[in-house]
């Protein structure tokens, strides 16, 4: 495994991932498993198995757990940034699954970034959960952000974690700033009554659209989803299946509309509603098989097909 190298030239990458990977440890009921997790580890994982050809900027300890990180990313078509190998062990998060498949967390990470971040040839940044707002290595992200404007979309999940955000007005300061840079902002529907209380759900995605956002998304759990332009909003049923339990749910809901934008870019130049509702669909269809599994265990490509030509029937 390579530490002191950039990725190969000729990789074709199509999204730059940054953002915290780390071990999640699963409790449910008596029994506790290790896997790998963290928001934006999840989004490159799905991006992954998709197919999208993505590289992770994370920060991994030189420990069994970070190796275990990368080797399963990894096996996934994901390429680890060299620069990712910047702690002394490896970030962790208690996750206890409820009665009811959802999931509450305890966390100890660190998120820190040892040098400049570089684009390369990618064609979209995603910034997503923690490492958007624990510094310092959310400096760094600030930083990158300015100065690729123009040259890359820029995909943001803010992924609130109220534990580790920091205060509220603080939190939502770097919610409104990275919605300024933002193409498409994806947030659940818990983010935006923890970030605007009272607010309703056409008035968060208006405020998102004010800000600067082309696209912005709201999951809805069991709801649904909506996603709304300027010009169009669209609110797609939620797939009816079995959950196991919710843990890379939104992730896969964010990678798999990533994984939209880069077949079909014109969703970002004014898409009529069913364009914009088949993109949602996909990404909810997506999340809809990785609620069916223990664990934020993303589909492949065949996979989300197959649910596809499923849910047509």
């Amino acid at each position: 495994m390579s530490t002191n190298s950039h990725p190969p030239a000729h990789r074709s990458e199509h999204v730059l991932v940054i953002g915290e990977s780390l071990i999640d440890i699963v409790h449910k009921g008596e029994h506790s498993i290790e896997v790998v997790g963290g928001s934006p580890a999840n989004v490159a994982l799905g991006l992954g198995r998709l197919g999208s050809s993505p590289r992770l900027l994370t920060a991994l300890g030189s420990d069994d757990r970070g190796r275990r990180i990368a080797a399963q990313l990894e096996s996934s078509g994901v390429t680890i940034d060299p620069a990712s190998w910047s702690l002394s062990r490896t970030s962790t998060a208690a996750a206890r699954i409820d009665p009811a498949g959802g999931a509450s967390y305890e966390f100890d990470i660190e998120w820190v970034l040892r040098e400049p971040i570089q684009l390369h040839a990618a064609r979209v940044a995603h910034v997503g959960s923690i490492a958007a707002f624990l510094g310092p290595g959310t400096d760094a992200i600030t930083a990158f952000l300015e100065t690729i404007q123009g040259q890359a979309l820029v995909t943001f999940d803010p992924n609130i974690r109220p534990a580790l955000v920091g205060s509220h007005a603080s939190a939502l300061a770097r919610v409104e700033h990275l919605a300024t840079r933002a193409d498409v902002l994806k947030l659940s529907d818990e983010d935006a009554r923890w970030l605007w209380p009272g607010a309703s759900t056409d008035e968060v995605l208006d405020h998102l659209l004010e800000r600067g956002a082309t696209i912005a998304a709201l999951t809805l759990g069991g709801d649904g989803s909506i996603a709304a332009t300027k010009e169009n909003r669209v609110h797609v049923p939620a797939p009816t299946v079995r959950v196991v339990d919710t843990v890379g749910a939104g992730d896969t809901f964010m990678a798999a509309f990533i994984h939209r934008l880069i077949i079909q870019p014109s969703l970002l130049n004014n898409p009529t509603e069913s364009e914009l509702a088949q993109a949602v669909h996909f990404a909810a269809v997506a999340a809809s098989i990785t609620v069916q599994r223990s664990g934020a265990d993303l589909p492949t490509s065949t996979e989300v097909h197959a649910a596809l030509v499923q849910s047509q029937k």
